[in-house]
């Protein structure tokens, strides 16, 4: 069953009331369909109180990059770029099961040293209820370090 236009309106109404409430915020912004919505979304509600992380690394296509900078450009957006060099993490090259957990921890590790260092105290990232309907050890990661999702957020009220 799909959501009506009334309750899409409803949920974009908590969304916007929920990003209200925490002032100032860093996106992980990857580019991707959902931190592209979100980014743009905080932008309209918080105004200059948003700023974008990007990561990026060798092994992210630099397609998506590159999509992602000329999005903050277009949008008017901060954007700091953070290079990662996950090849270099032992514990992600050996390839174990958790690898997925690894990883987000520490590129959510890199965006809350970037936010601290730009006086933000809210991290956010573009999670919905689909992902938690996959296996996805990641998530328990952004769980762990307090980052917010606020797609899934809205979605559950």
């Amino acid at each position: 069953m799909t959501d009506s236009a009334y309750e899409i309106k409803q949920k974009e109404k908590i969304l916007e009331e929920y990003l209200k409430s925490l002032k100032k915020v860093a996106v992980a912004f990857s580019s991707g369909v959902d931190s592209t919505y979100l980014l743009k979304k905080a932008k309209q509600v918080l105004k200059d109180n948003v700023i974008a992380v990007t990561i990026y690394s060798d092994i992210f296509p630099k397609r998506e990059l590159e999509e992602a900078i000329e999005f903050c450009k277009k949008e008017n957006i901060k954007q700091i770029l953070v290079e990662v060099k996950q090849l270099e993490i032992e514990e992600f090259y050996k390839n174990p099961p958790n690898r997925c957990y690894i990883c987000k921890r520490h590129l959510f590790e890199k965006i809350k040293q970037v936010a601290k260092e730009n006086n933000i105290n809210e991290i956010i990232e573009g999670s919905n209820l689909d992902d938690l309907k996959d296996y996805r050890p990641g998530l328990q990661a952004i769980e762990e370090l307090k980052i917010k999702s606020p797609l899934k957020y809205a979605r559950t009220i």
